[in-house]
């Protein structure tokens, strides 16, 4: 076997939920760049029409609200009549919900609504899309790979020493429980899913980034970078071809397991 040829991605589709984010642009040209055909998928179609014009034929961008059944089900179904198939699925949408300051408010004053509009994305929109693309995989009966995007707040608890002084968009930040909550179930999910359909050949793995520079502050970014045994901070670039291998037959002997891309914090 050549291993180097287990990591193409020929003939594949692979839909990636949050395409049009930072992390999620470089999933989408990663796979690309692969071979696959790439469905990019955001809740804001126009986003996700430009990240997918701008890597070409290959590539179509479609509209979904992860936390509604019925949007799911309707991208799904758009992305296997413009493609014909879905191998891939890249479960990656996140969200930091429609007011970021009441994201980020304390834990002590944390609103209710707030927690389930995250959660509503966060976990919940990750069984909606893995329900409906791993129907269609088992009833092809040819397998296929799920790669969904957790977060190192999933395995373990914040530092919030790398939090003062920290600014993000104009305010203050922290991470919220919710979002470690919900990253957490993403790694159960993930688990749970793997034994579910292996005998299917559907191989569910777990992708998680460590901190990625996406407009904190030099104060966040220096106490981050000291908290990591590597030094700094990721490129999001970084994550891809983790992804890759995860997507790819490269790891065809590879499910429910973790992936942490994180420059050794877990480590500590």
């Amino acid at each position: 076997m050549d291993a180097l040829s287990t990591f193409q991605l020929g003939g594949k589709v692979a839909l990636v939920t949050g395409g049009a984010g930072i992390l999620g642009q470089k999933f989408c040209a990663g796979l690309a760049q692969a071979g696959a055909k790439v469905a990019v998928v955001d809740l804001d179609l126009a986003a996700a029409q430009a990240a997918a014009t701008a890597l070409g034929e290959q590539a179509a961008g479609f509209a979904c609200d992860v936390s509604d059944p019925a949007s799911v089900q309707a991208c799904v179904d758009a992305v296997i009549e413009r493609f014909g198939a879905i191998h891939i699925l890249h479960n990656n949408a996140a969200t930091k919900s429609r007011d970021v300051r009441a994201f980020f408010t304390p834990f002590e004053d944390y609103s209710l609504a707030t927690w389930r509009e995250v959660m509503s994305v966060n976990i919940d929109g990750m069984f909606l899309m893995a329900q409906a693309v791993g129907r269609h995989m088992v009833a092809r009966g040819q397998g296929g790979a799920m790669i969904q995007t957790a977060s190192i707040y999933g395995l373990v608890g914040p530092d919030a020493r790398i939090y003062e002084g920290s600014d993000y968009l104009g305010g203050a930040i922290n991470t919220p429980a919710v979002y470690a909550a919900s990253k957490a179930a993403v790694v159960g999910l993930t688990k749970w899913l793997a034994t579910h359909w292996a005998k299917q050949g559907i191989r569910v793995n777990c992708l998680v980034p460590g901190g990625v520079s996406s407009g904190q502050n030099g104060v966040f970014s220096d106490k981050y970078s000291e908290r990591v045994p590597m030094g700094r901070m990721a490129r999001a670039d970084e994550m891809v071809p983790a992804l890759l291998y995860l997507a790819s037959d490269a790891s065809s002997y590879v499910t429910g397991q973790v992936l942490a891309v994180d420059g050794g914090w877990t480590a500590w």
